[in-house]
């Protein structure tokens, strides 16, 4: 793990992590950019912190997703683990303990478009959510426990777009600029707000064996009886009204298809789009 940390144009404190997956190399390639582009700690205007973290970087190295176990389904971790992962867990989680904001970035070989997740609504997360250039945020409060989301306060991750892609890169580079304008990092111009579709997911599509067959994309509402997924073992077909698919993939995961979820509504921008970071936490 390699932490870089750059200085700020506000008081807040706040993280970038790329690198949690091996096979994901567009979120190290963003933070090395950043790195580049923002001003050494204490530079800044302001008394916060830009953080800056390459999480697995044995697994970059590798081009895996991991090499002992999956970083973001090892969370909280244990230090004395012989698992590279599930030691590496508890280490970021230091790194990351009493951040203001965190943001963690994913691809994924899912079609886009690029979207959020959140598993703690605080006023940080809808900071953050609403500031950066996605239609649709995921809640995943209902589903595993041991991801970085879920067990590191105020965090949201992101999935900027297909593996592999410029385009994911790109579109990364500015999700982050938002973010960091959001919590008053970097004062370039002022942050801009959006709602944002609300979809709450709801269980994981499992996976057999054989030849994967995924029929509906990210987000697009599957009519009752249809067919959404199928392999040699399983063939989903879905009952009631309203499932969306959510990280929709034939070859991404192992274990899963992906996500059933359901549209809930809509994530409002902060009251005031001009608040401070702590104003915006009292609320």
């Amino acid at each position: 793990m390699e932490t870089i940390d750059r200085g700020s144009a506000g008081s807040a404190r706040v993280a970038i992590v790329g690198g949690i997956h091996g096979d994901e190399p567009a979120g190290e390639r963003i933070v090395r950019r950043l790195a580049d582009e923002l001003g050494e700690e204490g530079a800044g205007s302001g008394d916060g912190i830009v953080r800056l973290i390459v999480a697995n970087e044995p697994a970059l190295s590798a081009g895996t997703r991991y090499t002992d176990t999956d970083l973001n389904r090892a969370f909280p971790g244990d230090a004395d683990s012989d698992e590279y992962e599930r030691a590496l867990a508890p280490r970021l989680a230091d790194e990351l303990a009493g951040m203001d904001a965190v943001l963690a970035l994913h691809t994924s070989h899912s079609a886009p478009p690029p979207f959020a997740i959140f598993s703690e609504l605080t006023p940080s997360v809808r900071r953050s959510v609403t500031a950066m250039p996605v239609d649709y945020v995921v809640d995943a409060s209902g589903l595993r426990g041991t991801t970085l989301d879920s067990t590191v306060p105020h965090t949201v991750s992101i999935e900027v777009g297909k593996q592999g892609s410029e385009e994911a890169v790109a579109f990364g580079y500015e999700a982050c600029l938002a973010f960091l304008r959001a919590h008053g990092a970097i004062d370039d111009e002022p942050p801009t707000f959006t709602e944002t579709t609300v979809v709450a997911g709801d269980e994981e599509v499992p996976k057999g064996g054989g030849v994967p067959h995924v029929n509906f994309a990210n987000f697009e509402e599957i009519p009752v009886g249809a067919v959404f997924a199928e392999d040699d073992v399983y063939t989903h077909r879905v009952e009631e009204a309203g499932v969306v698919p959510i990280l929709a993939s034939e070859e991404g995961y192992e274990e899963i298809f992906g996500i059933y979820g359901r549209v809930t509504g809509t994530l409002e921008p902060p009251a005031s789009a001009g608040e401070t970071v702590g104003e915006a936490e009292s609320e």
